[in-house]
């Protein structure tokens, strides 16, 4: 069974009944929340409703996996009152950002970076479906592969084949973090990147202030997701990450699927992983399935 919650923005119900038939597909029970199609401006209704459905789910025991709907905003206004009772996969991108950076701090349990419960049709083909199958359902490793097709392969910077804990996801939600109780060390981890609709100057703004803030100290590489609808005037977003990640000393593999982009890909936040800049392949593993 899994629990699908809204801890962000407000979503759009027919994606919803897109992705509750996904789901359904493959076999598992969805249990929604009382509050999932709620709404409060930006927000899916009032924080204390959004985190007693997000609560409810990590506390009921017929629940192994707590599915969000959506991202948006709202996650770092209740993610302080949340509660881990059992390990248990949380899924999401995006805003959940914010969660899963703080189920790993408290707790060191792994989550899924992948889509949510709200499927999006347009951006998601089967083999995002699949991937987001296999780290739900199989224990084996999950490989995203470098594109030629995403902007951000000229972003890579070739070196030895690394291997740490995966931790990152949306750079927006690493720089909000930076300074709370919830930002991991990535010393000897891999970081993995993306983000939407951030012009580039605020990317260079939010990178420069995670270099400044010591949170590349000792990584051990990074991985460069998909930066979509990111432009504005001046240098390009690919400009803009070659120099700030360029002159680390680690090896950089960009042009993975992996955010808000078309043919989104999932990996495993929390779990072993292997960056391979030769082969173009960043590799993680899950420690939990369905099996």
């Amino acid at each position: 069974m899994v629990g699908l919650v809204s801890p962000s923005g407000p979503p759009r119900p027919d994606r919803v009944a897109r992705g509750i038939e996904l789901l359904s597909g493959w076999g598992l029970e969805v249990r929604a929340g009382r509050h999932v199609f709620d709404r409060s401006g930006y927000l899916a209704g009032h924080d204390g409703d959004r985190l007693s459905d997000l609560n409810e789910a990590f506390e009921d025991p017929e629940i192994r996996a707590v599915v969000c709907t959506r991202g948006g905003y709202g996650a770092q206004r209740i993610v302080d009152g949340l509660r881990l009772a059992s390990p248990k996969h949380l899924v999401g991108f995006s805003d959940i950002t914010a969660l899963q950076l703080a189920v790993w701090r408290r707790t060191g349990w792994a989550s899924v970076h992948g889509p949510g419960g709200a499927w999006f049709d347009d951006r998601l083909p089967a083999s995002s479906a699949e991937s987001l199958r296999a780290a739900l359902f199989t224990s084996g490793p999950l490989r995203s592969y470098l594109s030629d097709d995403e902007e951000t392969s000229a972003v890579t910077v070739p070196g030895p084949t690394v291997s740490g804990v995966l931790l990152g996801g949306n750079l927006s939600m690493l720089a909000s973090t930076a300074g709370t109780v919830d930002m991991p060390s990535f010393a000897g981890a891999i970081m993995v990147l993306e983000d939407v609709g951030e012009a580039p100057y605020r990317v260079d703004r939010m990178l420069t202030h995670l270099r400044r803030a010591g949170a590349f100290e000792g990584v051990a590489g990074v991985a460069v997701g998909q930066f979509t609808d990111c432009v504005g005037a001046g240098p390009t977003v690919v400009d803009v990450l070659r120099s700030c990640l360029g002159g680390l000393g680690v090896p950089v593999l960009g042009g993975l699927r992996i955010g808000h982009g078309v043919g989104q890909e999932t990996v495993v936040l929390g779990a072993r992983a292997e960056l391979d800049t030769t082969v173009g392949c960043l590799t993680s593993r899950a420690d939990q399935s369905f099996d």
